[in-house]
């Protein structure tokens, strides 16, 4: 019926489909559109007994919606969704709300959101996690926007959440902060994302290659892992694909992938953004640079002939069990460190746009439905539950106590690596930036002493304060004639 449906979706493809489903899975009633109206049909006669209502324009759409009206659009980022605004835009009225639930930047979104508010619209940029059975089941949701529009659509996202706590009812959504805030959040989610999964991909190379350890045995190790602090969705889809045979050779799947990764964007935006706010988001760059160095497929294969490495050595002779377990210390280390490198962003970002961040809610929202959720997430909500003003989760006493424990395994394990000639690059950013964080005195000192000797940058001093400059040419040494 005209005008009765709670909120209207464009964009049928299998995110928005599902995240459809689990909306009128909660009682709620879906308007939906897509480009290609053949999809919008299909789509609904696949589900005639569900209270979704097809539309073959915007216009119909926006009729369909009770007031104030709830749009959101689940298409692809930049331009497209510009595009759909300014179809939009002459539908509504003031009051009504356009959500943006995909992988925009959060300058996009500071830039749409203050545009919308000029027209009296508001406007909400959402981070959505958890992929297509996320969509589906309880995705971890992070909106940010025209605070105006929190309570008009609170209802219909903390219901079709992800639920965590003792009873199951926290729902991962939260109102994340203004204009860019909620996008901005997740797009650090997707950057923690890459390190954890470049971190696992190390651990994994070294234990195949170093160790010895077949795809079963692989299984084994990732299985005992869920079982304890590393518990988490990457560690446990780690484990199953060890197990997944390929139907036509028989052989293990994961052994038949090139090894080239793909990457849609969000860890640049998060390594680039870090270089602006001038803090050291090291491991997500490494880990968008391992990535950008295995599509170098052919000029890999090229180098591997010609390059060389260590000797060959004989296999590993050590325990091996040992072994698992320093690279297991070595991992929970190396990802201690890049969730501190993400929260000090984080903190960043809100002291520069003006954000009030909840980081413990933030851990929270990411403890359920998101690709990087983990019990290990608890941990860094007492964290800043205890401390809302921590600088660095590092300084924590459960993390540091963890690092502690773990830092002569993570040594040992990068040692290790580099004697084999095998890459880690997140396990060996990390440890730098671990050994970098806690020296009291780095060599910067000489750093500024180069920059003010060719560019008169200047300096500051450990005994006095002021800013300086000195003539180094006039004040070297002289050399004597022979």
């Amino acid at each position: 019926m005209s005008g009765n449906c709670d909120i209207g979706l464009v964009g049928l493809a299998v995110m928005g489909q599902n995240l459809v489903l689990n909306m009128e899975s909660h009682g709620f009633q879906v308007a939906v559109f897509n480009r290609t109206t053949t999809v919008t049909e299909q789509f609904v006669a696949k589900h005639p007994d569900k209270r979704i209502v097809g539309c073959s324009t915007l216009q119909e759409l926006v009729e369909q919606l009770a007031r104030p009206r709830k749009v959101m659009l689940m298409i692809k980022a930049g331009r497209p969704v510009d595009d759909l605004i300014e179809q939009l835009v002459p539908l509504l009225e003031p009051g009504d709300i356009i959500i943006d639930g995909g992988n925009s930047h959060f300058a996009d979104t500071q830039r749409r959101c203050q545009q919308a508010e000029a027209q009296e619209l508001l406007y909400v940029g959402m981070g959505v996690s958890g992929g297509e059975e996320g969509a589906l089941k309880g995705p971890a949701l992070m909106p940010g926007g025209s605070k105006s529009a929190w309570e008009p659509i609170r209802p219909i996202f903390t219901a079709i959440a992800a639920k965590v706590g003792p009873n199951h009812d926290i729902p991962c959504c939260d109102w994340i902060g203004p204009d860019g805030a909620g996008h901005y959040v997740k797009m650090v989610h997707n950057g923690i994302e890459y390190g954890d999964m470049q971190l696992i991909c190390e651990a994994y190379f070294l234990m195949k290659h170093l160790l010895g350890l077949s795809n079963d045995e692989l299984y084994e190790v990732f299985d005992q892992w869920n079982r304890g602090e590393l518990n988490s969705y990457l560690i446990e889809i780690t484990r199953d694909i060890f197990s997944v045979k390929d139907p036509e050779t028989g052989q293990y799947l994961v052994d038949l992938i090139l090894d080239t990764a793909g990457a849609k964007g969000t860890g640049k935006w998060m390594s680039q953004h870090a270089l602006d706010l001038g803090v050291p988001s090291t491991l997500v760059t490494e880990a968008v640079y391992a990535r950008s160095l295995s599509a170098m497929k052919e000029a890999r294969v090229r180098a591997s002939r010609v390059l060389p490495g260590p000797e060959a050595s004989k296999p590993f002779s050590g325990d091996r069990q040992e072994a698992i377990e320093q690279i297991r210390q070595a991992l929970y280390a190396s990802k201690i460190v890049s969730y501190a490198q993400g929260f000090v962003q984080l903190r960043a970002a809100a002291e520069e746009f003006q954000w009030p961040l909840n980081y413990g809610r933030i851990a929270q929202i990411w403890r359920g439905g998101c690709i990087i959720r983990a019990q290990f997430l608890d941990r860094i909500k007492e964290a800043f539950d205890q401390d809302e003003n921590l600088e660095n989760l590092l300084m924590a006493p459960y993390f540091r106590e963890s690092v502690a424990r773990g830092q002569k395994a993570w040594r040992r394990v990068v040692c290790l690596a580099a004697e084999a000639g095998l890459p880690v690059p997140a396990f060996a950013t990390a440890l730098a930036y671990y050994d970098g964080y806690r020296q009291e005195r780095l060599p910067a000192n000489l750093l500024q002493a180069q920059r003010d000797y060719f560019g008169a940058h200047t300096y500051r001093r450990v005994d006095r304060p002021g800013t300086f400059h000195t003539d180094w040419l006039r004040l070297r040494r002289q050399v004597p004639p022979e």
